[in-house]
């Protein structure tokens, strides 16, 4: 397969894995405190580096709509990067939104003529070429801009790949009132609506030569020249007889076969071309932001409808779905009113001017977009989070902010590749109150092997034998509240016990910070 060079690429191609995992600042919460979605204010390549530890593999589906190079300036975000630069700007990003995407999961990228076919052959490279699903062409403008000087762009596309394009089945589109109109019941069959379907094909068929008998009378010695009929003699008896052949109202037509409604699959396979006329366009769009937030128009948002179609394709109800470029917060929105769990991070001040104010009056129930078509009344709720401290220092340290829920989080994503969820902890023994805020030293089991962490009190006892440092009381404790009959890692300040101990209770001790493997 061919690949795509350019001036740095060396340098993209290994950023993604360099960049140092950041804290999650929480800043506030708006609506329902209990709700999981996020709205992450900082750059976007540290935001995602961020959530691997607790969404790797989590997320159904990704839409983001990155700058396009267009070579123009934009109030909210640059949109003038030189080729290379935008390129190197994409390729970690995807790197890193390729390991948030579930197997059965699907990114769609909006993009523009400039740089489309770069970054086809680019997604090629990061989720295989084998994984492209389509692309679709967004007809955005309903009307030609004289100003062009070549030709009135009309269009956008959209990329579409899966994680695994063999696992991920779209959801069908429902059938319109249009395509239904076409069925009618001229003959009044108690099995309704139905349209006539031609019975002779250009395929060649060894029964398909035979005379038909109209009601009328009338003779027809066979298929229309060069044709056969679609099905055998006896079939067609068969059929007939089951009143399922339409003979025209005097009974003298060409026999057609009857297709009813009811019969017919009720979605139908999503198509790659979207009018204006079913998504909206870029005017529906700006006057959406404009009744949102006035005169202080985003520069290229899009329509709620455009992104309700690809979460109507790609995502259920409850599905995680996750926009890195957020723009004014379209994606976000359509999520919460379609009933999807969301994070949008986005770097600059409109994630605050912006998107957070527009996701308040969501919650709030406010009507434009796609409200009223999806009966929106309101509910649900977003945390709001900034980028915090690196979690590791210069030296590999960990940093004092850092609590024992993420380093908790970080440590279980390095030894299985996993996000780490809090596992719920088990009762406790008489006498045994060390766990705290519903989170014990047991981070889980995965493949047979216990991975337990001694950090920031969990224990409820800073002191060496109260919970940091492995002794044999810190293990017995353990063994009594938190017992695994296999292998077992344990990370910890230090341990007082002896290799063959160790050895003897199947334990790997790693030394924090000396063994986290975490830069």
């Amino acid at each position: 397969m061919p690949f795509l060079d350019w001036v740095n690429k060396t340098q993209a191609a290994t950023s993604a894995a360099e960049v140092p995992y950041h804290l999650l600042q929480f800043e506030s919460a708006h609506g329902d405190t209990g709700a999981e979605n996020l709205l992450i204010q900082g750059d976007n390549l540290k935001a995602l580096k961020a959530l691997l530890p607790f969404y790797r593999g989590q997320v159904k589906c990704i839409y983001i709509d990155p700058p396009y190079n267009t070579q123009s300036a934009f109030t909210h975000y640059d949109d003038k990067l030189e080729h290379s630069q935008w390129l190197s700007l994409i390729y970690p990003r995807l790197v890193l939104l390729r390991e948030l995407l579930a197997e059965d999961g699907s990114i769609w990228v909006s993009i523009d003529d400039r740089e489309a076919h770069y970054l086809k052959v680019l997604m090629d490279e990061v989720f295989g070429r084998g994984n492209f699903v389509a692309t679709v062409i967004w007809r955005k403008n309903y009307s030609p801009k004289s100003s062009a000087k070549h030709f009135s762009e009309d269009h956008d596309y959209i990329l579409i790949y899966g994680k695994s394009a063999d696992t991920w089945v779209p959801n069908p589109m429902p059938r319109s009132e249009k395509q239904d109109k076409a069925y009618k019941n001229p003959d009044h069959d108690p099995r309704g609506p139905w349209k006539p379907s031609d019975l002779s094909a250009r395929n060649p068929y060894s029964l398909g030569i035979y005379p038909i008998a109209c009601p009328s009378g009338r003779k027809i010695p066979g298929p229309p020249p060069g044709t056969y009929w679609r099905i055998s003699k006896n079939k067609f008896d068969e059929i007939d007889a089951d009143n399922r052949i339409w003979w025209g109202k005097d009974g003298n037509n060409v026999p057609a076969m009857k297709r009813f409604l009811s019969e017919v699959k009720q979605g139908i396979v999503p198509q790659t071309y979207w009018p204006y006329e079913e998504v909206g366009h870029t005017q529906d769009a700006k006057k959406e932001v404009v009744a949102l937030f006035g005169d202080d128009v985003f520069g290229t948002p899009k329509p709620e409808k455009l992104v309700q179609r690809i979460f109507f394709i790609a995502t259920n109800p409850g599905d995680l779905v996750l926009d890195s470029f957020l723009g004014s917060g379209t994606t976000a929105a359509v999520a919460q009113k379609m009933g999807r769990r969301w994070i949008g991070i986005e770097m600059g001040e409109h994630a605050v001017t912006h998107c957070l104010p527009r996701l308040e009056k969501v919650i709030n129930g406010e009507q434009g977009g796609i409200s009223k078509a999806m009966n929106w009344q309101g509910g649900g709720g977003f945390r709001f989070h900034t980028l915090g401290e690196p979690v590791f220092d210069a030296e590999g340290g960990i940093h004092p902010a850092v609590r024992f829920p993420a380093l908790a989080a970080y440590l279980w994503h390095f030894e299985t590749g996993d996000p780490w969820k809090i596992p719920p902890a088990p009762p406790l023994s008489k006498g045994g109150s060390a766990e705290r805020g519903g989170i014990s030293p047991l981070l889980g089991i995965h493949n047979n092997t216990a991975y337990y962490l001694l950090y920031n009190g969990i224990l409820g006892d800073r002191r060496p034998q109260g919970g940091n440092v492995l002794t044999s009381a810190v293990l017995a404790h353990l063994e009594a509240e938190f017992p695994h009959h296999g292998p077992r890692v344990i990370y910890g300040e230090t341990t007082r016990l002896g290799e063959a101990r160790l050895r003897g209770a199947g334990i790997v001790f790693k030394q924090i910070p000396y063994d986290i493997k975490a830069r």
